[in-house]
């Protein structure tokens, strides 16, 4: 259960991304930290078939101030992806919380994209004293929420997918058609297995179905920021509403923007971000 530093990695021309895995009881998790340790924590979740490198884009808008935490979830990008552990929502933040103690984070401010959204809930509701303060990016609040689509189902069968197969998988993770998917991700995708693909894409459902996020975070008292791309084309963006149930919990809706704002234009996101981070921030000696 050791910590290994996998080296550094340039992000976007900022200061070198610390990459490392850490071998937890039940399969290695890949983390990337930018920003100085002292600073107050960002940690961010990536939802299903992503990884860390989704977040690319958005970290050196963010790494200025906070240190940013991203964390590949079991089954996805560089971490590891068995076929004999669970995928659960509640299973896969026990992993990050874990993850979040080994490298001696106590409290961070906790986003999460699209089903990320439900692992930070869970996060949450397991650890109220890891988690500060909740933001969510185009999670669905409920499965009433979610708008039925043929390419953005679990239909890969064939492993690995085609390119074109991929590309009409991800394609309504954008708010457009023609939009130009960048290729690394969709690499994400095909170094998945189809077991980890469908098993965490269901497990986002399953959580869902258990109950409501909006009802979850009203008994977390957690402050909450919900972003929502307007033109989404997997969850009825006018459900971000539902929300508004969490008392006090602040919803903002972007035009022109779908599933993946963090990708379509990440300048954005970073501004209700860290302006939301910063008022809920606790530093490391606090």
């Amino acid at each position: 259960m050791n910590v290994s530093d996998g080296g550094p990695h340039v992000n976007g021309g900022a200061e070198p991304t610390e990459n490392s895995t850490l071998s937890l009881d039940d399969g290695d998790i890949h983390m990337c930290q930018d920003g100085t340790r002292d600073a107050p924590a960002l940690l961010l979740i990536h939802g299903s078939a992503s990884s860390t490198r989704s977040w690319d884009p958005l970290v050196p808008m963010l790494s200025g101030s906070h240190h940013v935490i991203r964390i590949d979830l079991l089954g996805h990008g560089r971490s590891a992806k068995p076929v004999d552990r669970s995928y659960a929502l509640p299973d896969q933040a026990r992993r990050v919380g874990a993850a979040m103690d080994r490298i001696g984070v106590e409290h961070a401010v906790v986003v999460g994209h699209s089903s990320g959204g439900g692992v930070a809930t869970a996060l949450a509701e397991q650890r109220p004293d890891l988690v500060t303060a909740l933001a969510l990016i185009n999670t669905g609040p409920s499965l009433d929420a979610f708008i039925p689509s043929q390419s953005a189902g679990t239909g890969l069968s064939q492993w690995p997918p085609t390119d074109e197969q991929l590309r009409r998988f991800a394609s309504t993770a954008f708010s457009r058609a023609g939009y130009q998917i960048p290729p690394e991700l969709l690499d994400e995708v095909r170094c998945m297995t189809l077991h980890t693909l469908t098993s965490t894409m269901q497990a986002g459902r399953d959580y869902l179905e258990q109950q409501a996020l909006p009802d979850r975070l009203m008994a977390l008292g957690k402050p909450l920021l919900v972003i929502f791309g307007e033109d989404d084309r997997r969850w009825r963006s006018s459900s971000a509403a539902d929300y508004h149930a969490v008392p006090d919990a602040k919803v903002e809706l972007l035009p022109g923007l779908g599933h993946s704002p963090i990708l379509e234009d990440p300048p954005r996101i970073a501004v209700p971000l860290l302006a939301f981070a910063t008022i809920h921030a606790v530093g490391v000696a606090e």
